[in-house]
């Protein structure tokens, strides 16, 4: 007796699987923002005839602006250099502060107490814009590259220590656990078990953070902490926006170029 044939294998096609598998969540969820972003637009206070007047003064400002003017080449040029010494020395200080604040906020290697010590520190540096730590500090130190460096300082802190911090709390800990079965103390293991680990991820981090700092230089300048920031504030409070915009221009060639020295900076470490 012959076998009976074998059905034909029917192909499967693979779906993807919902983000949410409940549907009634998944459609709730959708329903509820649509709903949200509906009454927020609502609701805001849009006043549409000064929007509609706008349109008109911001096409003047691009009118304005163009062409770009370069003839005060030498206050455009101390403005930047400044800008430039206060993004380096505050990643340096800032890139030192977060290593001691990123070990005791790592839980694997620190204990409870100092571990919330050093949370709450990552935490409150992180909690306001730098624009806001800039006029404090301008009020409380005076207007100048000094505000500058202590705020973006602050800032580095927060980012790079939270990011760090995390780094390490991932690291391999068979390397940890061999030098403590050697009889190695605590900062032996941090120098030769724990930092080797983190030592990429820490320069990435540091040469993002200069980036960062690099524009954000330019934005507390505006309120007074010093760099390009008040030297382009000064140009559209006197509607110079001519030398305005050359300033934006360099302000963008600048970014772009430490971008790409960063990335080649990443390739040559990894």
């Amino acid at each position: 007796m012959t076998p009976p044939d074998p059905q034909p294998s029917v192909p499967r096609t693979w779906k993807k699987p919902p983000f949410i598998a409940n549907p009634l969540v998944r459609y709730g969820i959708i329903i509820v923002a649509v709903v949200y972003l509906v009454w927020a637009f609502g609701s805001l206070p849009f006043n549409w005839a000064r929007i509609s007047e706008g349109i008109p003064r911001a096409a003047r400002i691009f009118s304005g602006g163009f062409p770009p003017s370069f003839e005060r080449f030498g206050l455009l040029l101390t403005g930047f250099k400044e800008s430039f010494q206060i993004a380096i020395l505050a990643t340096l200080l800032g890139v030192l502060l977060s290593i001691p604040f990123a070990v005791m906020a790592a839980r694997n290697i620190a204990p409870m107490p100092i571990y919330l010590i050093g949370r709450s520190v990552i935490i409150i540096s992180r909690s306001f814009h730098p624009v806001i730590v800039a006029i404090l500090f301008v009020a409380a130190v005076g207007f100048g590259p000094l505000a500058g460096i202590l705020t973006l300082t602050l800032y580095s802190i927060g980012f790079v220590g939270k990011l760090l911090a995390e780094e390490i709390e991932e690291i391999d800990w068979g390397q940890v656990e061999a030098m403590r079965a050697t009889g190695a103390g605590y900062l032996a293991t941090l120098f030769y078990a724990v930092f080797p680990q983190i030592l990429p991820r820490q320069v990435g981090l540091s040469m993002y953070q200069l980036d960062s700092n690099l524009r954000a230089s330019a934005v507390v300048g505006i309120v007074g902490a010093g760099g390009i920031g008040g030297t382009l504030m000064n140009a559209f409070g006197r509607y110079d926006y001519d030398f305005a915009f050359a300033i934006l221009l360099i302000i963008i060639a600048v970014i772009l170029l430490s971008e790409g020295i960063s990335g080649w900076v990443r390739k040559k470490i990894w």
